[in-house]
């Protein structure tokens, strides 16, 4: 078995290292201060060939497996995250949805702007009592004639005041197995945004409102029985939300070893203390740990959707493990860890919220008891 990326994975890791310190270094971490949308670097990926990197050939993508891509989102992520949020809209979000469930005219309608840096698109799950239940959705679909006629919300939507295109996930009769995904444009009628509100980590999100919103029937992405499909393309997006978790924690990483190594205390340098010295070590475990679990996960989709095992354990693992290395790292730095004139506060805010994103350790626990015991373990109230 070997571990090691090939050579032409290398090649590419040193080339996305290169193009991330080189184009997007200077501005990284001043994004999400001013509050912006990093639209040129989104542009530059667009034109390096990097947005729709895991997209079919046909679609407009390259066509290249899950593997390649999440070796390109880390090596930008740990340069500038804001870079990394373009780069996973255009590689594992929703576009992934659209491009496996939407008609060819709806994606050549839609899919350009996106890969092509001058769109966003996100997923709208969650609702005000929805949460880490899916299948209580409340926002209901109903087709009449040629129209799909939405009533609804949705909260904490990633992107919400900045989107183009929602892929939003609806029941369209009572029962479970109706639940399916529609894609909503941002000026279809019906549709509003709630106002803009911001995340502990700076990102802006709103909610979304649907008052008899009016789509085409051609929108509809998924029209019955939805969870399974979408779910398996979820697993996609919980791919680069761990590969963002990882590469924030790797930087934290790097940027405490240097410090170790420079500061001193009492006359030597904070390497030389043992109590430095097991932190670093458990920090290097858990991101080694992590990496493996996420590659597995990554390789073994190959260009489909990773297993609901092996993305579960990676995102669980990783985003929690993430956390404790943002939390060590912050720790070394001491003062200048706590702050906000170096990155080191920042990641431990944005890591944090991957714990919540996307399916918490907890839920993917559930997940992963499941199938070490074959049994379903419902968490509804009997």
């Amino acid at each position: 078995m070997d571990f090691n990326l090939t050579e032409e994975q290398k090649e590419i890791q040193k080339w996305a290292k290169n193009l991330a310190k080189e184009k997007f270094s200077d501005k990284a971490y001043t994004w999400v201060r001013k509050n912006e949308i990093p639209w040129e670097n989104a542009r530059i990926l667009a034109e390096q060939g990097l947005m729709g990197m895991t997209i079919a050939e046909e679609d407009g993508g390259q066509g290249m497996s899950l593997i390649e891509a999440i070796i390109v989102m880390e090596e930008i992520a740990k340069v500038c995250p804001s870079t990394a949020d373009m780069f996973q809209v255009g590689n594992f979000g929703a576009i992934r949805q659209l491009a496996a469930y939407g008609s060819k005219e709806l994606k050549e309608r839609t899919l350009p702007g996106i890969l092509n840096g001058e769109k966003l698109i996100s997923v709208a799950m969650s609702e005000p009592n929805a949460g880490s239940a899916t299948t209580d959705l409340q926002t209901k679909a109903k087709i009449v004639g040629d129209k799909v006629i939405i009533n609804g919300s949705k909260v904490f939507n990633t992107h919400g005041p900045h989107n183009s295109y929602y892929v939003v996930w609806v029941r369209f009769g009572e029962s479970v197995k109706t639940s399916g995904a529609i894609l909503v444009d941002r000026d279809s009628p019906g549709f509003t945004l709630g106002k803009t509100e911001t995340h502990m980590s700076g990102e802006e999100h709103s909610a979304l409102f649907f008052e008899d919103c009016e789509v085409p029937v051609e929108n509809i992405l998924v029209p019955e029985d939805g969870f399974r499909k979408l779910f398996t393309m979820f697993n996609i997006e919980r791919m680069g939300n761990t590969a963002r978790s990882l590469a924030l924690a790797q930087a934290a990483f790097d940027m405490a070893v240097e410090h170790a190594k420079e500061r001193e205390q009492f006359g030597r340098s904070l390497a030389e203390f043992q109590g430095i010295q097991w932190k670093v070590a458990d920090m290097k475990m858990k991101l080694d740990a992590g990496r493996l679990l996420l590659y597995r996960a990554a390789t073994n989709a190959d260009k489909g959707a990773p297993s609901p095992l092996e993305a579960s354990m990676a995102k669980a693992y990783i985003n929690t493990s993430a956390f404790e290395v943002a939390h060590e790292a912050v720790q070394i730095f001491g003062g200048y860890g706590y702050s906000t004139d170096y990155p080191l506060e920042y990641i431990f805010r944005r890591v944090r919220g991957w714990m919540i994103a996307g399916g918490t350790p907890e839920m993917l626990k559930n997940k992963i008891a499941e199938d070490v015991f074959g049994m379903r373990f419902s968490q509804r109230k009997k």
